[in-house]
């Protein structure tokens, strides 16, 4: 691989961790502690939704987020020529 190709391919693998880790911040931490008693207003299956994402939201947010990350890193290995067989 050239060392364009790194490069582009390091920022384009940089950009995915932003945003990826942005939205676990916005659910985690804005959703599940900043306006938590905002959200309490709401209820899924009988518990409010500011418990839900302080407890089990920022969890299941990142498992979800790991998933995304391995398919879009797949996705940039075939378009850069750098993926397993």
């Amino acid at each position: 691989m050239t060392h364009e190709n790194q490069v582009a391919y390091w920022k384009q693998n940089l950009i995915y961790i932003v945003i990826l880790l942005s939205v676990w911040f916005a659910v985690s931490y804005v959703a599940g502690i900043m306006i938590a008693d905002q959200l309490d207003a709401y209820r899924i299956g009988g518990f409010p939704l500011g418990f839900w994402f302080a407890n089990q939201g920022s969890l299941v947010t990142f498992v979800i987020l790991i998933f995304i990350y391995v398919w879009l890193m797949n996705r940039l290995d075939k378009k850069f020529g750098v993926y397993e067989a």
